[in-house]
């Protein structure tokens, strides 16, 4: 419900400002029937969102439904002022923005998929649980590497991973589990925001072309701050005790350690694609999930002979046992077990917001943020928003505003968005996905009892961005 009386509210207080985005052709479609129909649709299907966990609904259902509705409503709306060109023009660019998005997401689910499967990270965690580091070890070491990891893997994958590791020490000590998740949501969302492939945001504004690779860089120290605030702050309610450990251990699999070579190599390709050659990072991405292809094949191959009995291999490399091998690699596999229902929420939030800014309203809220609260206001507002709706609808509005601003602010935006989802436990694909994992433990309420450092850090790191990178508000 937070969600709907924060949209109301901005309906309420942007109302007498309207400006759509095709005012300049003197046409204004927020006050029809068509465009409240279409913003009181987008409020609903976003509050089935928000309540994902509660009702069991998968959160790409609702938006996929609104996105298609909403578009008929604006091809309705502006064919009866006789306009049949403008939405097609307008869907097919967000389509565009969509399918560089999606290709790249793709390819680097496919790689987590593999590096998964390889017991990559299993390895790892096997290896942080079995050293019989004390509990405020571990929750610095699960925060640290959340913080460091997040910028190359996602946020998602991170968060599940030290997750993992933090309940696996800390057994039934729930006071630890808490505030260790706390943590990790912190530093893989900190860590995330200074990177291009650390968050969807970061993406989008990397991919809009607002802040270039090496400027991200920029905001390291400012994201730093943003996790080890709120960590020192709740380090002194960690024992210093020694949990029990386990024998087991778990090694990777061959080839783990050529596709984590693959996978930095694909990453230096994505960049070199959108720096030297100026094409679209997806692009290189794609190229990327090609070196995985082929040595998937190489894969199959060596572990036919390993688990086959001797029949032959034909030209895919495929043999008599090949599929039923416990070690078997299949590239197919991978991507068919990327995150469908993120990629498909995506496409409803760009299609949604992307209809609603043809009817104006993008356009009216920009005119209440940027030009009536100012850059420096609206930006801290907008990471304030994400702890409330989802960063990437808000983010991606934002840059289909466009609101003209210097490199600071885009940098400062690109912060906010990024670390402003830790203050509350659902403000961020880390934070629920933790709920999930620490169900009974790590909640809401325990996750708001620790609000107020989390907020400490977030209000340091802008003051930081503020001080350290002024020369780039100019």
């Amino acid at each position: 419900m937070k969600t709907l009386f924060w949209s109301l509210g901005l309906l309420v207080c942007a109302w007498p400002a309207w400006a759509s985005e095709t005012a300049a052709a003197g046409v204004n479609l927020t006050t029809t029937v068509y465009g409240i129909v279409a913003l009181v649709l987008f409020v609903g299907a976003y509050t089935l969102v928000i309540f994902e966990e509660k009702i069991h609904l998968r959160k790409s259902k609702p938006v996929l439904l609104a996105a298609g509705i909403i578009w008929i409503l604006v091809a309705l709306a502006y064919a009866a002022i006789g306009d049949t060109h403008t939405p097609h023009t307008a869907i097919l660019g967000n389509l565009t923005e969509y399918a560089e998005l999606f290709l790249f997401l793709l390819s680097a689910m496919t790689y987590i998929n593999a590096l998964e499967e390889r017991n990559a990270f299993r390895a790892l965690r096997s290896w942080l649980v079995n050293k019989g580091f004390t509990l405020r070890t571990v929750f610095w070491l699960t925060g640290l590497l959340a913080f460091i990891i997040s910028p190359i893997a996602d946020n998602l994958t991170t968060a599940l991973l030290m997750g993992a590791v933090a309940m696996a020490v800390g057994g039934n000590n729930r006071a630890f589990v808490v505030v260790a998740c706390i943590n990790i949501v912190v530093g893989a969302n900190a860590g995330g925001a200074f990177s291009p492939f650390g968050d969807i945001t970061t993406l989008m504004v990397w991919q809009k072309g607002k802040v270039a690779f090496v400027e991200f860089f920029a905001i390291f120290f400012p994201s730093l701050l943003n996790w080890l605030i709120p960590a020192f702050i709740m380090s002194f309610t960690v024992p210093k005790e020694k949990p029990s450990v386990s024998d087991a251990a778990v090694s990777m699999k061959f080839g783990a350690k050529r596709i984590m070579f693959l996978f930095l190599l694909t990453i230096i390709t994505a960049v070199s694609f959108h720096n030297f050659l100026g094409l679209p990072p997806a692009t290189g991405m794609m190229l990327g999930l090609g070196y995985l292809s082929l040595f998937s094949y190489y894969l199959k191959i060596i572990e036919h002979r390993s688990h086959s009995t001797g029949g032959p291999l034909d030209a895919l490399g495929h043999g008599p046992q090949d599929e039923k091998a416990p070690d078997s690699f299949n590239f197919f596999r991978k991507i068919s077990r990327a995150e469908w229902d993120t990629l498909l929420f995506f496409y409803g939030v760009i299609l949604c917001v992307g209809g609603l800014g043809q009817f104006g309203y993008l356009a009216a809220v920009s005119n209440v943020f940027y030009n009536g609260l100012g850059h420096t206001p609206a930006n801290i507002l907008v990471g304030i928003l994400s702890a409330i709706v989802d960063n990437i609808p808000v983010m991606f509005a934002v840059l289909t505003m466009d609101p003209h601003m210097s490199h600071g602010q885009w940098l400062l935006v690109t912060l906010t968005a990024g670390v402003g989802g830790s203050l509350l436990s659902i403000g961020s694909a880390a934070g629920v996905a933790l709920m999930g994992s620490a169900r009974g433990i790590y909640t809401f309420g325990a996750h708001l009892k620790w609000t107020w450092a989390v907020a400490l850090g977030y209000a340091a790191s802008i003051f930081a961005h503020l001080m350290i990178n002024a020369r780039y508000f100019h």
